[in-house]
């Protein structure tokens, strides 16, 4: 079952990004292809095709191997659990360039103001993503009413005596997304030609370290998941409300509107 994304429920922001930038998908790029060529496709889940760690973390690698990616990258159109995790996996990767730029000591205060402009579009795209991860994956799952999963108040729909998980499975996959920048981050750090043996070989425990958080948070997920298909467990959709990026709730956006107003 696929629900329709309202605008409705986007922040101002979500929406502006969604019109200026592309972060929200937007049309069908050829990473789209390559991501099907290497056994990831864009299906939603279903009790036959569920979500797989395996799977996520070789399309998490798969999509930071291309060039370019994701600055050249076309976001998709499909409504679907992958389009989504492939846009909150394109956030975090703009997220992560922008948080790099904003440490630069050698440029103005204007270029570190627009890096932070920049890394707060990334931030609320991404977690608008994890959350209509949760939505299709708990629709899915048949744990939340499907008419109430993209409101703000969606309504679960768990067996009795199933165990609630604090974290939800979409901000497992946030998480896996941001291990897999840190691992394809710190692969670079043992190639380099231009460090001492120290650091090549202090970037070789760290990687080893890395590579078994995201497996143990893979398991953990598949777990999870399982134990969700069966019955045993559930999670809910868990809205972040961003209030610093919604200038209806940011007390300093809301002052400057006032005095706009001649309030």
């Amino acid at each position: 079952m696929r629900i329709p994304v309202s605008p409705k429920r986007l922040s101002p922001l979500r929406v502006q990004m969604v019109t200026a930038e592309g972060t929200s998908p937007g049309g069908a790029g050829r990473h789209a292809t390559r991501a099907a060529h290497a056994g990831v496709d864009n299906a939603g889940v279903t009790p036959s095709h569920p979500l797989q760690a395996p799977r996520l973390i070789a399309l998490h690698d798969h999509l930071l191997a291309q060039p370019g990616w994701p600055a050249d990258s076309t976001p998709q159109d499909a409504d679907t659990l992958w389009c989504w995790v492939q846009t909150n996996h394109r956030c975090n990767s703009l997220l992560w360039a922008e948080e790099d730029l904003a440490r630069r000591t050698t440029v103005g205060a204007e270029a570190i103001a627009a890096n932070k402009r920049a890394i707060d579009g990334h931030n609320q795209a991404r977690n608008d993503a994890t959350e209509r991860i949760d939505e299709l994956l708990l629709v899915g799952l048949g744990l939340v009413d499907a008419a109430t999963a993209a409101t703000d108040t969606p309504v679960s729909t768990a067996p009795p005596g199933a165990r609630l998980n604090s974290e939800t499975a979409g901000s497992m996959v946030d998480r896996l997304s941001i291990l897999a920048l840190k691992v394809h981050a710190m692969r670079q750090q043992c190639a380099r030609t231009d460090a001492d043996a120290a650091h090549i070989a202090a970037s070789q425990g760290k990687l080893a370290r890395l590579e078994q958080q995201r497996a143990d948070l893979g398991g953990c997920l598949d777990a999870m998941l399982g134990d969700a298909r069966a019955g045993r467990a559930y999670f809910k959709v868990y809205r972040q409300f961003k209030m610093y990026n919604d200038p209806r709730f940011n007390p300093a956006l809301v002052a400057e509107q006032q005095a706009r107003q001649g309030r």
